[in-house]
């Protein structure tokens, strides 16, 4: 288990070696919906092209409650050239299934989810590339799953357990934001949940709402164009039940989880990517690193909550070596 500064990860990593091709899905087409033994519908996005030394990465997206247009367009540019990358949108958010069955949306039926979208591009073992609070679902699949995972990267990852991580990341997050903001991100949020909003009025909030949303979550609040995904291109439909339903549902399903145990003996390489501004404390997010005995964290200067937007030449360069090395 090893902490590494950014330049140390990029030396030591091997060059890029010549990696499987996954014919299975240059058959696919480029989106499209899965169904799931549940008869559940996943919609899916692939961008990279299939082809010999070729492989395949499955993106998972924070939230939980939101979709894969919220990285769609950075994890596209910086992995799509040398990647079949499968992005879906989680039960819950985007143009997937949004069950007024609540029990539908629980942790053990996402982890399914993945493992039959996984099964759906016929792929044995796949690479998890995830997000925020995507990096907790990623584990918890490695964790039931481990055969089928080759590595992880996880950006900006939730701590894997819950401890005092909420109270913790609040308190960071509401002191970059002013009373004012903090009373528009509730008006706004409130329109965007509502049902008697238009599907025009939830995009323009949602609009305002990440206007304000991403301030705290970036190392420079008035860079947020380097944000290249777009979190409001999806159906608002999908934006209301996520934010109103999915996200706390989603969440409460882990309970007070704690997931350091089992990553004992998880013999998954892991390299954890955090930005050194990040609101989700460091001391928390290095329990992954030394709770795995494969893992790598590196502290990524001058960004916050998207590193790879804030430093994609720093971060991807060092992702692609870590994704190379054997």
């Amino acid at each position: 288990m090893m902490h590494r500064t950014l330049a140390s990860i990029a030396a030591a990593c091997c060059a890029v070696g010549l990696l499987r091709p996954m014919p299975a899905v240059a058959q696919q087409p480029q989106q499209g919906y899965i169904t799931t033994s549940d008869s559940a519908r996943l919609f899916y996005k692939i961008a990279g092209r299939p082809g010999p030394g070729v492989d395949t990465i499955i993106a998972i997206h924070g939230g939980p409650g939101l979709d894969l247009e919220s990285i769609y367009n950075d994890f596209a540019s910086g992995l799509g050239r040398k990647h079949v990358v499968i992005f879906y949108d989680q039960r819950g958010g985007g143009k997937s299934e949004l069950p007024t069955d609540t029990s539908r949306l629980v942790a053990a039926r996402q982890i399914q989810d993945l493992d039959e979208v996984r099964q759906h591009f016929g792929l044995t073992k796949v690479t998890l590339v995830a997000h925020s609070y995507g990096p907790l679902l990623a584990a918890s699949y490695a964790i039931a799953h481990p055969d089928a995972v080759t590595k992880m990267v996880f950006f900006g990852p939730v701590p894997p357990r819950r401890g005092d991580f909420f109270t913790r990341y609040g308190q960071n997050l509401n002191a970059r934001l002013d009373s004012a903001q903090r009373a528009a991100l509730a008006e706004l949020g409130g329109i965007m949940t509502s049902d008697s909003a238009s599907e025009d009025a939830i995009r323009a909030a949602c609009r305002k709402f990440w206007a304000i949303g991403l301030r705290p979550r970036l190392a420079s609040p008035n860079a947020m164009r380097v944000v290249k995904s777009d979190l409001c291109a999806t159906d608002p439909g999908g934006i209301r039940y996520g934010m109103r339903t999915a996200n706390g549902v989603i969440m409460s399903s882990y309970g007070d989880w704690d997931l350091r145990p089992s990553l004992r003996a998880l013999d998954v390489p892991l390299l954890v990517v955090h930005g050194q501004q990040e609101t989700i404390p460091m001391d928390l997010t290095e329990e992954w690193v030394t709770s795995m005995p494969h893992a790598r964290l590196v502290k990524v200067p001058n960004a916050a909550h998207f590193t790879y937007a804030e430093q994609p030449v720093l971060v991807w360069s060092v992702v692609e070596r870590f994704l190379a090395s054997k």
